[in-house]
């Protein structure tokens, strides 16, 4: 993209500037949201990756993202700049949201109309194990994913048990309970 421009640029302008460097450092852009309401306006950038974003990727990426669309915004036009992660709130939605929240909580909504609350397991030829408990222990299912309407991470406060990681396919990766 050559060439400054008057105003702020589109969204899909600042894709299109912006996901070779993100691609590089090992994450995609999942939304850009451009608000011109608040003065100066405000540009977010939400990435999202197979590892979470940390700070000093967040301050990296902001930098190099400021850079790049400094180039192309006119000098005098200030806005603010936000580079983020999707946050826990998104609903998951694509094969790689699941493997990306491996081992996390979620509440589910089924096809069949039932709920469940169960930890992510491996994500494989379109399904994802479910840890689920029933009966006062520990069971693993199998769903498609197409057969999951809706799913959320859940916000935990307490370490999940050794049992239920190890059935996640995540035994080792959490401190001990």
């Amino acid at each position: 993209m050559a060439g400054r421009s008057t105003g702020l640029p589109t969204q899909k302008q600042v894709i299109e500037l912006l996901d070779g460097e993100f691609v590089r450092a090992g994450y995609e852009i999942d939304d850009v949201v451009i608000d011109s309401r608040p003065r100066p306006p405000r540009i977010t950038v939400i990435a999202d990756g197979d590892k979470p974003l940390d700070l000093d990727t967040v301050a990296a990426l902001s930098r190099s993202a400021s850079a790049l669309l400094d180039d192309l915004i006119a000098g005098d036009d200030a806005y603010v700049l936000e580079v983020t992660s999707p946050g826990v709130d998104r609903p998951l939605t694509a094969e790689k949201h699941f493997r990306r929240a491996h081992a996390r909580l979620v509440d589910a909504e089924l096809a069949d109309g039932t709920t469940v609350t169960a930890r992510l397991g491996i994500v494989s030829d379109d399904a994802v194990d479910l840890v689920v408990r029933e009966r006062n222990d520990w069971t693993v299912r199998r769903i498609p994913l197409a057969d999951i309407v809706k799913a959320v991470v859940q916000v935990e406060f307490s370490p999940p048990k050794p049992r239920e990681l190890e059935l996640a396919g995540a035994a080792g990766t959490e401190a001990e309970a």
